[in-house]
């Protein structure tokens, strides 16, 4: 889509396995930290996969105060953080409010998932009195409402639920709000922790968890491992963040997305390649000029050589040289939050020239020829990143991102 309005990335905040804020996040993806651990649960868990990437010691009440709690399942606490390092970041400050030029949009694939297992606890197990306040923390336009409140932005603002593409279609949505002249600045990112007894179950049930380690790209990998946690961004209208003084992490040049129509749980690579082929046409760029790829790379069977696949249809003979990473084994996978949790790692390759490595890779496996960046991180020359999200229901999400004024 030709504009002349650009878009950048001016403040950027993560809540994740790897501890508050987004360098965090980042270290531990470019030095193969595993933040996987085992998982504590509320309550005794008849599972047999008892580790994951789970956000653990966060001091919700430390954070963000106790008269807000109420009202914020983890996912939302999670996000109200990360916004508020982004909006540091971005030297903007809570006491002026954002205003209607100003929007909100938030990924999650669930929403609030602990306030709806509690409160099934409470009610039909415990047979207690429902909390009063279960509603409004459960649903998942609890997180963006939460933000607008905090920033006073009075501009759109919504969530957006579509599995483990969420937070990939928020920004990527954000981004061509301010493109299209509809807002100035928009607050965008993705939240989610589905590491809860009852989802645990579930997700074990669909046979995709490691009993192990998460290995994508590799021959005998056998899984993902889940993640949670919450990445925040300030995107801003380029000339707008320049006047203020703001200085630019990095540009949003293209987003693209499609749906494979096919199928609830298996994913197709034709509609993978299509939505990789938007976001390179958005963004105006070559395939030559992608220097970097942060895959989807879940660590399953399928999804791995699917995306391979879908990588080889869209990149060709070039791809046996293009490096081609999944930060998953070590920030797990964050569902609807992924698409964030993974920006904030783009970003950090982009700005110190470093493709993170795909960690517990073992060998190669044919139906993944590809470079995986394997076990160690890659010093390089990175200036142009493509980031991908694919989610059940075959939505696909991947968005192209530039470094800062290398226009």
């Amino acid at each position: 889509m030709a504009s002349s309005r650009r878009v950048v990335v001016t403040g950027m905040g993560a809540v994740s396995a790897a501890g508050i804020g987004a360098p965090a996040l980042w270290r531990a993806a470019r030095d193969g930290l595993s933040c996987v651990a085992e998982t504590r649960f509320p309550r005794p868990y008849r599972g047999r996969i008892k580790f994951s990437a789970q956000v653990q010691g966060f001091n919700a009440v430390e954070l963000l105060g106790a008269s807000l709690l109420p009202y914020c399942d983890p996912v939302t606490q999670y996000v109200l953080v990360a916004a508020d390092e982004a909006a540091a970041q971005a030297g903007l400050s809570r006491a002026e409010p954002m205003g209607r030029r100003a929007a909100v949009i938030i990924g999650t694939g669930v929403g609030g998932m602990h306030s709806l297992e509690d409160g099934l606890h409470l009610t039909l197990v415990q047979l207690g009195r429902p909390d009063p306040l279960t509603v409004p923390r459960l649903i998942p336009s609890s997180s963006p409402s939460h933000v607008s409140i905090r920033f006073g932005a009075s501009g759109p603002c919504f969530a957006v639920a579509s599995a483990c593409a969420s937070a990939t279609q928020a920004i990527g949505m954000g981004a061509h709000f301010i493109r299209a002249g509809l807002v100035d600045r928009a607050i965008v990112g993705g939240t989610e922790d589905c590491i809860t007894n009852s989802s645990s179950l579930a997700w074990e049930s669909l046979r995709v968890l490691t009993p192990d380690a998460c290995r994508p790209f590799s021959k005998g990998r056998n899984g993902m491992v889940l993640g949670a946690g919450a990445g925040a961004f300030i995107l801003e209208e380029a000339e707008a963040a320049r006047a203020r003084g703001a200085e630019a992490l990095a540009e949003i040049i293209g987003y693209g997305t499609s749906s494979d129509a096919k199928d609830p749980v298996r994913p197709d690579a034709a509609g993978a390649a299509a939505c990789m082929r938007n976001a390179l046409a958005d963004a105006g760029v070559e395939i030559d000029e992608i220097d970097y790829v942060n895959a989807h790379g879940t660590g399953t069977t399928v999804n791995d050589a699917t995306e391979s696949l879908a990588l080889a249809m869209v990149f060709g003979d070039r791809l046996a040289n293009l490096p081609i990473s999944s930060t998953k084994p070590v920030h797990g996978h964050g569902l609807g939050a992924g698409g964030a949790l993974e920006l904030v790692v783009t970003i950090g390759a982009i700005r110190e020239n470093i493709a993170p490595p795909t960690i517990n890779w073992r060998e190669p496996d044919e139906k993944c020829p590809l470079d995986a960046v394997p076990n160690v991180a890659r010093p390089m020359p990175i200036r142009t990143v493509l980031t991908n999200s694919f989610a059940f229901g075959g939505i696909n999400a991947s968005l192209v991102v530039r470094r800062a004024g290398s226009a």
